[in-house]
């Protein structure tokens, strides 16, 4: 909780005196998400691992702190304007981190940023496509499930929330549609094949990798 209160101290003064174009500080931003996610993906603050007498105690006492942190992190991505292009790719792996931890109302507050990063590479890369965040969601996403997070409720939601943001979009409506649709057939592939690892059948095992590749 006093982590937590400090935080909030270092995001009123970057948002005062580290956001204009004359005073941005890159590694200043830089280092304040890598900060805030570190924070809000400590093992100490994961609810679900802990058994419901000690959650609810937690939650009554300092509610989700996860949910505090993951609403000022989304807020300070979309305070940034035009200074988010210089944070593709580098912020995919750690947002992905954020929008993998098992609280739906973090989930559905943070997916969306993943739509706005596409669409500011779309606009800003001068090439009209959103290739770099691609290629570093599909990585990062294989790392994170090997690692054990996902889940089929995470499937679901990104692929719902990047069609629904994506068919609004005058220009992104196809190339992010394909885009979304490829996202969730990776991520099924990668959790079933997830699953089946420690499967006796080799053929099972086998067929997984192929869908995988």
């Amino acid at each position: 909780r006093v982590f937590l209160r400090a935080v909030n101290q270092f995001t009123s003064v970057l948002n005062r005196f580290f956001l204009d174009q004359a005073n941005f500080e890159l590694q200043l931003w830089n280092n304040y998400f890598q900060l805030a996610v570190a924070f809000l993906t400590h093992e100490s603050l994961q609810l679900e691992t802990f058994s419901q007498a000690k959650r609810n105690k937690i939650i009554k006492k300092y509610g989700d702190m996860r949910k505090e942190i993951g609403f000022k992190i989304r807020d300070m991505w979309y305070n940034l304007g035009p200074h988010k292009i210089k944070f593709i790719p580098a912020m995919v792996g750690p947002i992905l981190e954020v929008t993998l931890v098992p609280e739906p109302e973090l989930r559905k507050a943070t997916i969306p940023i993943f739509f706005d990063m596409m669409q500011c590479e779309f606009n800003f890369s001068g090439n009209r496509n959103f290739h770099m965040f691609e290629n570093e969601l599909i990585t990062r996403l294989d790392q994170e499930v090997e690692g054990g997070r996902g889940d089929e409720q995470y499937k679901i939601l990104l692929e719902k929330l990047l069609l629904e943001h994506c068919r609004k979009h005058k220009y992104l409506s196809a190339s992010g549609e394909v885009f979304a649709l490829l996202v969730s057939s990776l991520l099924e592939n990668l959790l079933d094949y997830r699953t089946i690892m420690h499967d006796e059948s080799k053929e099972n095992r086998m067929s997984c990798t192929v869908n995988v590749l």
